[in-house]
């Protein structure tokens, strides 16, 4: 591959924090665009597929496996400094399932940070974000891509709450029901949880853990 355009893979990892989307971002320590967050990846050496790629650097930086992701787009240019093809995946994961990279000192340190308060980024990355959010808020209509973030068994408001962070708006908690209910993305289980002073809250998982489309 040496003599050509760089070939990269950008992952845009996102889990629900404290009821609010979030993307796992890196502190790039050296130039170019030094101090400036950025989007975990590296570049392709060829010996796998790229996808495989992507599944590597999710695993190396969260230690999540078997989660929900998908290709976002191929483009060049995000780099201005070399030349260069990135493929972007978008990746959705549970928070409470991820242990982020440790290291030895604080160097290209980890954080998830809110995608609705987000600080200057390196290589466009603000962009590529943005087009990862789109993405997934238009296929919430029609699979059921948010039992990437979600534990295997959840109540209804858990669920709620997803959608509700994924979409940065309140949703009308009958409506929200009676329409998941219709969908049969999820179902019932024999299971309840009790939730402070509230009566034990029915819990439901996903009938399929993988793509389903309506």
């Amino acid at each position: 591959m040496s003599g050509g355009p760089a070939v990269a893979t950008i992952l845009v990892i996102f889990a629900i924090i404290e009821e609010r989307l979030q993307v796992l971002l890196v502190h790039r320590d050296e130039p170019p665009e030094a101090e400036l967050w950025a989007l975990p990846g590296g570049l392709w050496d060829g010996g796998r597929t790229l996808e495989q790629a992507a599944q590597a650097k999710l695993f190396e930086e969260t230690g999540a496996r078997d989660v929900y992701l998908e290709q976002l787009f191929t483009e060049s240019g995000l780099d201005p400094t070399h030349p260069g093809v990135a493929i972007a995946y978008f990746a959705l994961v549970e928070a409470k399932a991820v242990r982020l990279r440790e290291r030895a000192d604080d160097a290209w340190r980890p954080a998830w940070l809110p995608v609705d308060d987000l600080p200057p980024l390196a290589f466009s990355n603000g962009r590529v974000i943005a087009q990862a959010v789109e993405r997934v808020r238009a296929k919430l209509d029609y699979t059921n891509i948010a039992y990437g973030l979600l534990p295997e068994r959840f109540t209804l408001r858990e669920l709620q709450a997803a959608y509700e962070a994924i979409l940065a708006a309140r949703l009308d908690r009958r409506n929200f029901r009676k329409r998941m209910l219709s969908t049969a993305l999820i179902e019932a289980t024999e299971d309840v949880r009790r939730e402070g002073a509230h009566r034990p809250a029915r819990l439901y998982r996903f009938t399929s853990r993988e793509p389903v489309f309506l």
